[in-house]
């Protein structure tokens, strides 16, 4: 058993790693094209991506809710019916992305508005989100769609749909930014035009599957609501994060422009860490869903001792490479030696807290394959009890410059992700999330 289910762990764990990578990896090269445009594009990109990953992110139950119940079906041997949640899970991505799409891009300057910026920053933040809003219809079917994969136990086909994607995405920013030169704006428009590319080709292959396993693929009334309602509770999970997040920034924002930037770059940073300390948790997801289906309780329990040891060394690994890099990293990113000293020190407490970052991530999509999400919500509520205190004590005394960022760091960092351990660690003391055979809901 150990070893068989090693390799089932890196069979699903590897090619959801890469994928995983190439998500953010959006982001870091629209980070580094726009850091050469200069702080305040930097700064504008910024506050958008925080707006654009916490839409995304309250919806990123598309995926965390679909994978569990495909798994689960896929488990219990009725694959025609796997395929079926997961294309209903499709459209109701696309259902939810064009209502927020249309709202968010006549909200944008509002929303940006909030954070109190400068004007000049302002202006870059609004024009990158006011077109980014156009590619949240396919961000959200390509999570989707992603669910799905992941519930019939294929990491591999996402790992080469992100995989293109990011070639295509890289490819028509640096045309659009400099080539046409659009500036921020192009940076934007590459990156709508990559995601819809992307669901060009997960819609070839879910009509396949669909094909093969005589699965219908029009919506379903049932299905659709279905889908809505397994989500809500994982939707409430992720606003608490989300709150979070985004409180961050805003502290940010007051510390100052450069250290905003600054921030951006090691919260940039932190969001590849995580989606590649997030393998893990995807194969855990699977196989928790698959094993809970098929009534395999022992199984279950392996995989949740064995992820969990592979995500604290995992965490040491990625925690190595970001500490013996974070004298380097600012400059790679502006190509600005200060900005590299600005953010050192915050890098330094990244790398520290990623053994701990490990294991949350994995207990996290433990949770989710057991469909355990009433509890995630309760959870990410609770962790916000120690962390905003704790933030606001370093909007109050942080000070600026390095150690602004320092205390910056150790808030979220430190107080929140043990915040988190401590909570998902409470809840795997029991057999109470192992519900076999039921629906994940």
């Amino acid at each position: 058993m150990p070893r068989s289910l090693n390799r089932e762990i890196l069979r699903l764990a590897v090619p959801a790693l890469g994928a995983l990578v190439a998500e953010p990896a959006f982001l870091i090269v629209d980070a580094a094209l726009v850091g050469h445009l200069g702080t305040v594009p930097l700064a504008g990109l910024g506050i958008a991506s925080a707006v654009l990953q916490t839409i995304v992110g309250l919806m990123v139950f598309l995926a965390y809710s679909t994978t569990p119940a495909v798994a689960r079906r896929f488990g219990a041997g009725e694959h025609g019916g796997a395929v079926s949640v997961g294309i209903d899970g499709m459209w109701l991505a696309l259902g939810l992305g064009a209502v927020l799409a249309a709202a968010g891009a006549l909200a944008s300057p509002w929303i940006v508005s909030l954070f109190g910026a400068p004007a000049a920053v302002a202006e870059q933040a609004d024009t990158y989100l006011t077109i980014s809003m156009w590619g949240l219809p396919a961000m959200l079917i390509v999570f989707a769609a992603t669910g799905l994969l992941r519930g019939m136990q294929d990491t591999v086909t996402p790992l080469w749909i992100a995989g293109c994607g990011f070639a295509a995405n890289a490819a028509l920013n640096a045309l659009f930014i400099y080539g046409l030169g659009w500036g921020i704006a192009g940076s934007a428009a590459g990156t709508v035009v990559a995601q819809w590319g992307m669901v060009a080709a997960y819609v070839v292959v879910v009509g396949r599957l669909a094909r093969r396993h005589e699965a219908s693929v029009r919506p379903q009334r049932d299905g659709v609501r279905g889908s809505a309602r397994s989500g809500g509770w994982l939707f409430l999970r992720t606003v608490s994060l989300r709150v979070a997040l985004l409180a961050t920034v805003g502290v940010a924002t007051g510390i100052g422009t450069t250290e905003l930037a600054g921030w951006q770059v090691v919260f940039t940073i932190f969001s590849t860490a995580a989606f590649a300390l997030d393998a893990l948790a995807i194969a855990a997801q699977a196989l928790i869903g698959k094993g809970l289906g098929a009534g395999d309780i022992p199984a279950v329990k392996h995989v949740l001792a064995r992820t969990m040891a592979w995500g604290g060394w995992f965490g040491v690994a990625v925690g190595a490479v970001i500490g013996g890099l974070s004298g380097v990293i600012g400059i790679a990113f502006t190509g600005d030696a200060e900005l590299a000293r600005l953010i050192q020190p915050a890098l330094i407490v990244l790398a520290v807290a990623q053994p701990v970052a490990g294991v949350v991530f994995v207990l996290d999509g433990v949770l989710m394959g057991a469909g355990d999400a009433r509890y995630l919500a309760v959870a990410g509520a609770l962790t916000l009890i120690p962390f905003l205190p704790a933030l606001l004590a370093v909007s109050l005394i942080g000070g600026g410059g390095s150690v602004g960022l320092l205390w910056l760091a150790m808030a979220f960092f430190g107080v929140f992700m043990l915040a988190r351990l401590a909570t998902l660690g409470w809840r795997i003391r029991t057999d109470a999330w192992m519900r076999a055979g039921a629906p994940a809901v």
